[in-house]
């Protein structure tokens, strides 16, 4: 007798029940992997439940009608956060569903509502979510309607994080950037709703004393102009946010200007990321690699007055030839080299905003699926999710006794904080 093959749905059923039991604790993201695991199940089932229904019988039943399973072959669905695999049952034949999950997220209702939060936080839509909890007789354990409701705790979770008190958090380096996104504004007229000019969302986080890094702010600023980026800062100086050692953005004239007026005394560093794409976006292709040496070489220069040195005979050079490219270049050029006054470990965490860069396509990858928000509370909900999820990753820098003493003094010339003593300074850990 042939032996049986078991059922990949089964295999998965036993592994999610091995990590409801007793998995969670060794996951580094819990709900990730569930999320992933739970969404395997529900696919799989899907179709090994068409199949049966198809055929009119059970996995190990005979039948008369000349129809019959034929193998599986591999599979997959895309999803905002990832690829799914799956494996698709051969029939001569269409198929149903029935899922036993759905039986588990009854009696937890907990997990049910964090599931569908989640699932929302990474890009699905209420009615993917509706459709997933779905089953093939139409029972239905969550509408679109009640899927919102339960996302209003993102709502509620990012107005108290536009609420928090900034002052127990010593933040050295701040970093501002902004990410546009596209709104259906209800009050212009129906057929202009889909045109209109994307929207800037408006993002702070910092480096903080005892070296980790944080989300300090997230607001929609219509445009990014120098009043709004202006009262984004302002907003986040009433919360108690102090003046930082260094505070690092691109070249947005109204950015720049907005954060010397908020914090006068801070040392303003221009983003290297920016700066390169900037000047070797004004090179032919021939020369893009030796220019692009040239000024990493720049960049990584080990003091200040070194920094100033390479940029003179890098401008000296290739002033003739590449006249825009050298004027890019020169422009804001004491800010580009301002990054050289930290401690030399941490200049490659502050040159840059590299770090919510990578976050914000996070949320451009969770969001591409939706042409155009709505309103400006379902683009803040999921620009917010998305960045609370992503700086949940973020890890700390190691800052020494030696670093807190070259920082402490720095802050001293600026007139930040008042001359350090002798003694060794430390700084004592704060809450988030």
């Amino acid at each position: 007798m042939p032996k049986q093959r078991i059922a990949p749905s089964a295999h998965l059923r036993q592994a999610l029940s091995e990590f409801l039991t007793q998995g969670i604790e060794q996951e580094e993201s819990p709900t990730s992997a569930l999320l992933g695991l739970a969404a395997r199940v529900v696919l799989q089932e899907a179709l090994e439940g068409e199949q049966r229904d198809a055929l009119g019988r059970e996995r190990y039943q005979r039948g008369s009608e000349g129809r019959y399973r034929n193998g599986y072959r591999p599979g997959h669905v895309e999803g905002a956060e990832g690829r799914i695999k799956v494996e698709v049952p051969q029939v001569r034949g269409i198929a149903g569903y029935s899922s036993t999950l759905m039986g588990f997220l009854e009696d937890h209702s907990e997990v049910l509502q964090r599931l569908a939060t989640e699932m929302y936080a990474r890009g699905l839509s209420t009615r993917d979510i509706e459709a997933a909890f779905t089953d093939a007789t139409g029972r239905c354990l969550l509408s679109r309607s009640a899927v919102s409701e339960l996302t209003d705790v993102l709502w509620e979770e990012y107005e108290a994080f536009c609420q928090r008190d900034l002052s127990a958090l010593e933040v050295i380096y701040l970093f501002v950037d902004g990410i546009y996104e596209s709104l259906r504004r209800q009050s212009l007229p129906r057929a202009r709703r889909g045109g209109g000019p994307k929207e800037a969302l408006l993002c702070a986080w910092g480096i903080l004393a005892d070296g980790r890094r944080v989300p300090l702010h997230l607001a929609l600023g219509n445009r990014e102009s120098h009043e709004g980026w202006l009262e984004f800062l302002r907003g986040m100086v009433a919360r108690g946010l102090k003046p930082p050692l260094t505070m690092t953005s691109d070249g947005a004239p109204g950015m720049l200007r907005a954060l010397e007026e908020a914090f006068p005394q801070s040392v303003r560093i221009r983003c290297w990321m920016h700066k390169m794409q900037n000047v070797l976006g004004k090179l032919p292709e021939a020369a893009r690699n030796e220019v692009k040496n040239w000024l990493a070489a720049v960049r990584d220069a080990p003091t200040l007055e070194e920094g100033r040195r390479k940029a003179a005979q890098v401008i000296e050079m290739y002033e003739r030839e590449y006249p825009a490219a050298m004027k890019s270049f020169a422009d804001d050029l004491e800010a580009s080299l301002a990054h050289l006054r930290v401690p030399p470990t941490h200049r490659k965490f502050v040159r840059t905003t590299n770090l919510i860069e990578r976050a914000f396509e996070e949320q451009r990858r969770r969001t591409k699926v939706i042409p155009r928000f709505f309103d400006e509370r379902s683009c803040l909900k999921l620009a917010f999710a998305a960045l609370d999820r992503a700086a949940r990753g973020w890890q700390r820098i190691h800052i020494s006794e030696s670093e807190q003493r070259q920082l402490a003094t720095l802050r001293s010339e600026l007139g930040l904080d008042p001359p350090p003593t002798e003694a060794p300074l430390r700084y004592e850990k704060t809450a988030a």
